[in-house]
């Protein structure tokens, strides 16, 4: 039954990865390593095949061997992260309350992506 459930939630991930490709607000990389960590413990097949993707298996293998982000992408997630909080803070009708969440959860974000290692270390 636990396999099951983590095949079904591997594969709710890997949707959510693939829109997150083609939807700014929704983050790709994260579902990516999500739904990575779901098939190691349900699926060695579908783990296997996540990792041989073109566009999601270079950044799940980089956080899974270093725990890593590139640089590249620590660059477009920073920028997407504050177009997005600044937008919705610009033209969405928010209360001052939910406008200081936003920037405190993007700034949280940004921190955790940014102070993650860039390059593979040297064993």
């Amino acid at each position: 039954m636990k396999k099951h459930t983590y095949l079904i939630l591997g594969h709710v991930s890997v949707v959510l990865a693939i829109l997150g490709i083609a939807l700014p607000v929704l983050p790709t990389t994260p579902f990516a390593i999500l739904a990575a960590y779901l098939y190691s413990h349900s699926s060695p097949r579908m783990h296997k095949w996540i990792l041989s993707t073109p566009i999601l298996g270079k950044a799940v293998l980089d956080w899974e061997r270093e725990k890593m982000i590139r640089p590249r992408a620590k660059f477009t997630c920073t920028v997407l992260i504050i177009l997005t909080i600044s937008s919705s803070i610009y033209f969405g009708n928010l209360g001052l309350p939910l406008q200081i969440l936003l920037i405190i959860i993007a700034l949280s974000v940004i921190t955790f992506v940014l102070t993650r290692n860039s390059y593979p270390s040297s064993k």
